[in-house]
């Protein structure tokens, strides 16, 4: 018998369809039945690729035991928190309040207005290394809720109080200086791991917006710290564990300092971020390495990540067969069997042993973890070779389970990285797969009243779109404009109305995280800092200070500013939290340099023009290309420009002033150079 969950859009949630708990969704007929039966609420987060969320449905939910305890004293409510970022964001600041940190699975009691009393994260089925059992903290919260409640009722008030404090300082009227970006600069420099790269111990994350923030800087002033810094880290990532050397991708994070054993799930976001700063990476160092990095990450995700109808799908599990990292581990014996004559080679070079790098904790099962032993070690050709046995080896094992949702920020994240990308490296076949993602998103997840929603999965959308789906969709096409096409602003235009329509904060600025015709929660939540993906707020300020200078309109540019006034006093202090916001601050501070290409898109000449601005890495460079007379309507850069002497031209212009057009690349790229820092 399955519960209330079997027909949701989720995967995540559907995974626990069968489980002998009696959960909801999160909605009204939960906190109905909360308030009949007169029980609290529990409230479970997770996602279908955490493995902590897996292990605990194992221990528990899947346990009928501990389901009879869940289904008599309370009405429980499973959340993805993919899907409802704004359901979880609140509550998350709840456990983090009350314990002092955060994560998933998250497990919040709450009343019958949704105030939460309780909460943790991951418990285990009984007690253990210093943590209550499940059914302990049920049976103790059961009791009090019956006996004290009074004392619950007090503490849901006072940590409801502390939800709705943001903690975002007064608006500013100043305009932010300059020495925020220097002193952010300074900071991330601190934070640096000077051996193994990255920031910070292990845990480590990748930071993909923290190393692309240190490359802008490069642009504006070479420094051989800030460029260590950068390749000692993606050198290390690309090198370890965290990459999948056979298929492309990169892993969650790293638990040690090293990069080597990675947490093993696969998220698209990670892959759009991460394809943007090797790209970038590459366009400045010409690097041949991190070009093969983005190669193989953007064919990792239209392969295995890619709806046949152009979606991507979000994530892949870390656990196949119930054992974490097994799809991706290798015995000796195994190398030896595909590699034949290459094993040798195989073994040295990825540092295969026979004891292995990796187990299990749950299952004991080991082996190792392919990864490069010597970083500076350009890969072998036998290595080369073996690769492709390998990987055709490890097709046949049991994959991880895939979440197959399509998420409309995520994939505008992606988006943006692929259409980059396929322009910066001259990739039809990406240019064709990016158009068809942007159709697919302003087609699917897309109401016919023009409401944009959050989710899409096998033909099914239901939930509202958030500022981050509109600010993460409103980069993409503005990237689309750029590579491929100007009439992609007419998109981004209706995007942004949208956002500044549902979203925008008029009384202390930036843009709430649920629009203003989503169903209530116990405070309207606002996202301010960049965490995982970047904030709501970081992708709106740079894609309206974008698409204001593509159009000219600089009503679009003024929320941007106004944010900025506001995070100005934060930014250069906590430059990590704030990395993809601190490109919009420095977009703001920097003279725009616009570029119009006009000729037709089939002559080489136009395409030579193109490929100068599109293979170089200039952060603060709009441009937008056009056969002549063309797309004048989207953008004043088109205006009456025209061909020079018959020959394709392109118009260099700083602020909307323009010098004389000039009609081969050397040319473009020397006018480009007198511009730039």
């Amino acid at each position: 018998m399955t519960n209330r969950l079997s027909n949701e859009t989720s995967p995540y949630l559907r995974q626990h369809a069968d489980n002998p708990v009696e959960w909801y969704p999160w909605g009204d007929e939960a906190f109905a039945a909360a308030r009949e039966r007169d029980v609290p609420i529990l409230l479970s987060v997770g996602y279908s690729a955490c493995h902590w969320c897996h292990v605990m449905a194992h221990e528990s939910f899947e346990d009928p035991d501990v389901a009879a305890v869940m289904n008599r004293m309370f009405v429980n409510v499973k959340v993805d928190r993919e899907e409802r970022p704004d359901v979880d964001g609140i509550y998350m600041q709840a456990v983090q309040a009350m314990t002092g940190r955060g994560g998933w699975p998250m497990t919040v009691f709450l009343d019958h207005d949704g105030r939460p009393f309780y909460g943790g994260t991951y418990y285990p089925r009984v007690d253990q290394h210093g943590m209550p059992g499940f059914v302990r903290v049920l049976e103790s919260l059961d009791d009090a809720w019956r006996n004290r409640r009074d004392e619950l009722d007090d503490v849901a008030g006072r940590l409801t109080a502390a939800i709705g404090q943001s903690g975002i300082p007064s608006a500013g009227t100043d305009e932010p200086s300059p020495d925020i970006l220097a002193r952010a600069h300074e900071n991330v420099l601190r934070q640096l791991d000077p051996r193994f790269g990255g920031f910070g111990r292990a845990p480590k994350f990748p930071q993909a917006m923290t190393l692309d923030f240190l490359l802008r800087r490069l642009v504006v002033e070479e420094s051989d710290e800030t460029r260590r810094a950068v390749t000692l880290s993606l050198d290390a990532m690309a090198a370890g564990g965290m990459y999948d050397q056979l298929g492309g991708g990169f892993h969650r994070y790293s638990v040690d300092d090293y990069w080597l054993v990675p947490h093993f799930e696969k998220m698209l976001y990670d892959q759009a971020l991460l394809v943007s700063t090797y790209l970038h990476a590459f366009l400045d160092t010409r690097d041949p390495r991190y070009r093969r990095i983005v190669e193989e990450t953007i064919t990792y995700v239209l392969r295995d990540l890619r709806h046949p109808d152009g979606g991507f799908f979000s994530a892949e599990d870390a656990d196949s067969e119930g054992i974490e990292g097994k799809f991706y581990v290798w015995s000796l014996d195994e190398i030896d069997s595909v590699c034949g004559a290459d094993a040798a080679e195989v073994v040295r070079y990825f540092g295969v042993t026979a004891a292995g790098n990796f187990t299990d904790p749950h299952t004991q099962y080991s082996g190792t973890i392919l990864h490069v032993v010597d970083r500076d070690e350009p890969r072998p050709d036998g290595v080369s070779r073996a690769r492709d046995a390998l990987f055709l080896a490890r097709e046949g094992r049991v994959r991880p389970g895939l979440d197959d949702k399509v998420l409309l920020a995520w994939n505008g994240l992606f988006l943006r990285a692929l259409a980059e990308a396929a322009a910066a490296l001259g990739r039809d076949d990406w240019m064709d797969a990016a158009r068809t993602n942007a159709q697919f998103l302003l087609r699917a997840l897309r109401r016919d009243d023009g409401r944009f929603l959050r989710s899409w999965q096998d033909g099914r959308a239901s939930i509202v779109a958030y500022a981050e789906d509109h600010g993460a969709l409103l980069e993409a096409l503005c990237t689309l404009a750029e590579v491929d096409d100007p009439a992609w602003l007419s998109d981004a235009r209706a995007v942004a109305d949208e956002l500044l329509a549902r979203f925008r904060d008029d009384d202390d600025h930036g843009f709430f995280t649920t629009g203003s015709d989503a169903p209530p929660l116990i405070v309207r939540p606002k996202d301010v800092q960049d965490n995982a993906t970047p904030s709501e707020n970081s992708l709106a300020a740079n894609g309206l200070l974008r698409l204001a200078t593509l159009t000219g309109e600089a009503t679009y540019a003024e929320p941007a500013a106004a944010w900025l006034r506001v995070l100005a006093p934060v930014l250069g202090e906590h430059p990590t939290a704030f990395a993809y916001l601190l490109g919009a601050l420095e977009r703001h501070l920097t003279p725009s340099i616009e570029v119009a290409i006009v000729g037709d898109p089939d002559d080489p000449a136009t395409a030579a023009l193109r490929s100068e601005v599109s293979t170089r890495f200039l952060p603060n460079v709009v441009v937008l290309a056009a056969a002549p007379g063309a797309s004048a309507e989207h953008s004043p850069l088109l205006v009456e420009r025209g061909l020079v002497d018959g020959h394709p031209a392109a118009y260099v212009c700083e602020g909307y002033v323009c010098s004389l057009p000039v009609t081969d690349a050397e040319a473009l790229g020397a006018a480009l150079g007198a511009r730039l820092p």
